[in-house]
């Protein structure tokens, strides 16, 4: 457990840089490389002390000793050089170890602020090496702000997400490890604390061996420095993490593991990656190449745990379907785990699931299991707050069992032939596809609609100023037009000038519509071009979470309900407040996508029904007509 003086000191220290350098990932750099100083200087003087000699701040770096930076005697402004000198002569010094070199290499400090440099100085100084679980751990703290806060937090992997995959993959003494997309290092550590917990007994030999096994790359030089730093922190006195571009490098292609982790990134450059010429599959998408790597990477009988985004499992592309087509025929995959669409906030809310690997279970069974992961211990708002919801032990249960060729029989997991996985010829690994029956009313978690939508409203010029609509072109929205369902026009435009000087904003292609005051309110629509709206209209922002379509059958399919709850006597009001307190389920997004196809095939059916009603009544007009000789 973190100490809270420790807590304190860290948020003190991030709150005096705050105000010069504001982004998160640069505080938590900025803490690392003044925390690495000082520890250098606090190993030389217990070295010392114990008879012993210096060994990092020795020869032409004695000048930047800690005591001399910190002493009274210097200025502020001799203290600001002294620092900034140290920082540049420690990434190139040969007393430093490259370790910590590395961890050096391009540091520099972003501001000439002496007394802010003092006031956090004097922070740093309060630490003292101690090579414990308490340093790693206030470490792992300081990366938690940094994961709470902006971009930087793709870069981490949930710890209960972490901790869950190492239970099912268990690592072992003898193995060697990689996560090849390691970011702050979280996977490897993970599996370092569990070899540790299940192997008491490892002697000096085994620890030594199990710390070279363990592997890391990164593309990002700052990751490589903060994985350095966090598995140096956690006991790893060379930690084996390098900076290598697994999808373009073929450097390290002929290594090989026994485990490997991994949630690589999701997202792909503008214009695909690049890979070299090794992978199986042809593709520039980030998240199948990884998954390549990874099988290509296993040893005989190597075992693997990777997070991916959704498009993995369904998507119709030949590059996924040749993936899953491998992991099914080759006999890799074995598990697939879905998880809830929110793990990833406050940065993201990419819907994930998790693909066990394992060659020996895969050759053995010749079926797949799939676990719907509906709650893990915290809600799937922004905040991810706590609660007593939690699959994931149930969850690990159940693959337990499985591997044990056990009978399954739960709601959260349903057991798939391959034969049955490959009829279709797309390999699909959304598990609620080949359930005889699909229970979208119960099997879904509810959520309320605030928590994963973002919604807004429009405005309206004023009338008085002509110049906000004569010769507009920005189409502009009333209610009573949301009725048409997929909304394609509006009778009126608004100017630059009316968008500007009102609360109009301009909503986006697939906002799901919805009419809140008067005669039409509780009308759904979903926007099919780009258009501003006044402010009778809350406009529901499409996101991650849903298929925008999916989400115009749910909430049109709420309208009485928004009915009832509005206020307003005979002219309904329905405020933003009560559309965001509604709930709604959340299916993944295939099985959303296999609801609005069969949705819109009976709308095929009523519409050819309609027009055979329509034939009819002319022909039985026409008929009467000649009856009487005229027409009716």
């Amino acid at each position: 457990m973190l100490d809270s003086e420790t807590k304190r000191r860290i948020d003190s220290a991030r709150d005096i840089l705050v105000g010069k350098v504001p982004d998160p990932k640069a505080q938590v750099e900025q803490i690392t490389t003044a925390l690495i100083y000082k520890f250098m200087d606090d190993m030389d003087r217990d070295s010392e002390l114990l008879g012993g000699k210096a060994s990092f701040i020795v020869e032409e770096l004695e000048p930047y000793k800690w005591a001399n930076l910190m002493s009274k005697a210097s200025s502020g402004f001799q203290r600001l050089e002294t620092y900034i000198s140290a920082l540049e002569q420690f990434s190139q010094s040969p007393h430093i170890p490259e370790i910590f070199r590395k961890i050096f290499k391009n540091a520099f400090l972003p501001y000439r602020d002496p007394e802010t440099l003092n006031l956090f100085l004097k922070e740093i100084d309060w630490f003292d090496y101690d090579h414990s679980e308490n340093l790693g751990n206030a470490f792992e703290y300081l990366l938690n702000i940094m994961s709470s806060q902006g971009d930087a937090g793709q870069f981490r992997t949930p710890r209960h997400i972490i901790d869950f995959i190492i239970d099912i993959v268990k690592p072992k003494k003898g193995e060697r490890i990689l996560d090849p997309a390691c970011g702050t290092a979280g996977f490897l550590i993970s599996a370092y604390k569990y070899i540790k917990e299940h192997e008491k007994n490892l002697d000096f030999k085994e620890r030594k061996e199990l710390m070279e096994n363990i592997i890391g790359y990164d593309i990002s030089p700052d990751m490589v420095r903060l994985s350095l730093v966090n598995m140096y922190l956690h006991q790893f006195p060379q930690p084996k993490v390098f900076e290598h571009d697994t999808l373009t490098s073929e450097d390290r292609w002929r290594e090989s593991f026994d485990v490997i982790l991994a949630n690589p990134p999701f997202m792909t450059p503008k214009g695909g990656i690049r890979p070299h010429r090794r992978f199986r599959v042809q593709a520039k998408r980030s998240e199948v190449l990884f998954v390549d790597y990874i099988f290509e990477h296993l040893a005989v009988n190597g075992r693997a745990g990777i997070i991916v985004p959704e498009g993995i499992i369904f998507q119709s592309a030949t590059a996924y379907k040749a993936l899953r087509k491998i992991l099914i025929e080759e006999k890799f995959l074995w598990a697939v785990v879905s998880l809830p669409a929110g793990i990833f906030q406050p940065y993201s809310g990419v819907k994930t699931s998790v693909l066990l690997l394992d060659k020996s279970i895969a050759k053995q069974q010749d079926s797949i299991i799939f676990i719907k992961v509906a709650n893990d211990g915290f809600d799937l708002g922004a905040q991810r707050r706590e609660h007593n919801k939690n699959d994931l032990p149930r969850a690990l249960e159940l693959l337990e069992q499985f591997q044990r060729g056990e009978t399954i029989d739960d709601p959260i997991a349903l057991v798939v032939s391959k034969q049955k996985i490959a009829q279709s010829g797309d390999y699909n690994l959304t598990g609620d596809r080949y359930k005889e029956t699909i229970k979208y009313n119960t099997v879904y978690p509810m959520v309320k609609l605030g928590e994963v939508c973002e919604t807004t409203s429009g405005g309206t010029p004023l009338k008085s100023k002509t110049e906000f609509y004569e010769n507009g072109t920005i189409p502009w929205l009333r209610s009573g037009e949301v009725a048409q369902g997929e909304v394609t026009n509006s009778e009126m435009f608004i100017t630059e000038e009316g968008l500007k000087n009102s609360s109009a904003k301009i909503l986006p292609v697939d906002t799901v519509l919805v009419a809140m005051y008067g005669a039409t309110a509780g009308q759904v629509g979903i926007l099919k071009f780009a258009t501003a709206t006044n402010q009778a209209i809350c406009g529901i922002l499409p996101n991650e979470y849903f298929i925008p379509k999916f989400l115009f059958y749910i909430i049109k399919s709420q309208k009485d309900k928004l009915i009832n709850l509005a206020g307003g006597g005979a002219q309904p009001n329905i405020s933003q407040a009560i559309i965001k307190n509604i709930e709604i389920p959340l299916p993944p997004l295939e099985v959303q996508k296999a609801i609005i196809e069969e949705i819109e095939q009976y709308q095929k059916v009523i519409d050819g029904a309609k027009q055979v009603v329509e034939q009819f009544e002319t022909k039985i007009k026409t008929k009467i007509a000649k009856i009487w000789g005229e027409a009716l």
